[in-house]
């Protein structure tokens, strides 16, 4: 898959996974923060908490599921960045959790399964 489909890829699958969590009730506080260290997909708001969101989108199961490469070194990353997201927004006393959506398109990038998996890591 070349870059540029790669991120048209990537940026639908954001997209879709925002509408879900907006319909849900959810706030969007930020979409792709990003710092020195690397760039956070979702940072929302769900009542009290601060959710970070890590989006993996593909478009087709062959390699599986989005969810599925967000490995150990990948969750350090976005905690590391939510950290730092934390401080400079002065939120460090707000109870935050970790979710991923995954989201997986057909050929014209249309959603066929979306899930949700809360608190993921």
């Amino acid at each position: 898959m070349s870059g540029d489909r790669r991120k048209q890829v990537g940026k639908a699958g954001e997209d879709e996974a925002a509408q879900y969590l907006l319909k849900k009730g959810w706030e969007i506080l930020d979409r792709n923060w990003s710092s020195r260290l690397g760039e956070l997909d979702i940072i929302a708001r769900n009542r009290e908490q601060v959710v970070f969101v890590e989006v993996r989108t593909t478009s087709g199961a062959r390699f599986g599921f989005g969810f599925q490469s967000v490995d150990i070194r990948k969750q350090q990353k976005v905690r590391r960045l939510a950290l730092q997201y934390l401080q400079q927004k002065r939120l460090e006393h707000v109870p935050v959790r970790f979710d991923v959506v995954s989201v997986l398109l057909d050929r014209n990038r249309v959603p066929v399964q979306m899930d949700h998996i809360e608190a993921a890591f």
